[in-house]
């Protein structure tokens, strides 16, 4: 089955920001919880190193993961990287919060950031995680092209697929949705009603999720997106697995790193 891209409710513009922040803080919290932060940290790490890089410029934050978390896991373990969060639509609460916890690894751009348009004052790795899915080919190979002008690495990842274990577990988020919303942070009592009440929330994470999957590259797809850029044969590129400790599939991963002159 190729790509099918249908709209996620995430982006359109006149989505209530507090609907999609609870979106972005359930999917920040799964990512630590399942270990995805965990998995990528040393991944990242090593790219960085093959770079000659130590500062990460986040694209699609959302709720401010897993990179924020990546950044932690990166210090604990005596490498001090430091990270900025980007994202068209910012969840300001989650991106203040990963500024006051990161003893100041971590800074934010509160305004839109459009990820075609990165501007060349924000240089370093550039990474996408679970979102690349959320543009159409044309807009994703702008997105690499924008990389690969600046001379910059790029790394994506997807935490999500078109394999049926991966849809199947998506359409079941409904009740962790439910399950998990006391422990989402920052905390918002309007999530209440909107999960209890009226399950509007747990609605708009499975619907997404599941769009989200069908919508994610496969690698064939992918190829032909790195085919398409100019210049893409100045980059070293990789597309793999990040394993994910217990868990059947890992994340998806593409990284593209330049070539010395």
């Amino acid at each position: 089955m190729g790509r099918i891209h249908l709209f996620e409710l995430e982006d359109q513009p006149w989505f209530p920001a507090v609907i999609r922040d609870a979106g972005t803080a359930y999917l920040q919290f799964m990512a630590g919880r399942a270990g995805q932060s965990a998995a990528l940290a040393p991944k990242i790490a090593e790219i960085l190193r093959r770079n000659g890089e130590t500062r990460i410029v986040d694209l699609c934050s959302g709720g401010s993961g897993p990179i924020s978390d990546v950044v932690d896991i990166l210090a604990a373990n005596g490498e001090e990287v430091s990270a900025t969060l980007t994202d068209l639509y910012p969840n300001l609460d989650a991106f203040e919060r990963a500024e006051r916890e990161s003893q100041g690894r971590v800074q934010a751009i509160k305004t839109p950031t459009d990820a075609t348009k990165v501007g060349a004052e924000l240089s370093g790795l550039r990474t996408i995680s679970n979102a690349l899915h959320h543009f159409r080919p044309d807009q994703a190979r702008r997105i690499l092209q924008a990389a690969v002008d600046a001379r910059e690495p790029i790394a994506v990842f997807e935490m999500v697929g078109r394999a049926p274990v991966q849809i199947l577990g998506i359409l079941l988020v409904f009740i962790p949705v439910m399950l998990t919303l006391p422990f989402l942070r920052p905390f918002r009592w309007s999530w209440v009603p909107l999960t209890f009440l009226i399950p509007i929330i747990p609605l708009f994470v499975t619907w997404d999720g599941f769009v989200s999957c069908l919508r994610v590259y496969s690698e064939e797809e992918l190829r032909a997106l790195i085919e398409g850029i100019e210049g893409h044969e100045e980059y070293d590129w990789e597309i793999g697995e990040v394993p994910v400790r217990g868990m059947p599939i890992g994340i998806a991963s593409m990284v593209g790193s330049p070539r010395a002159s």
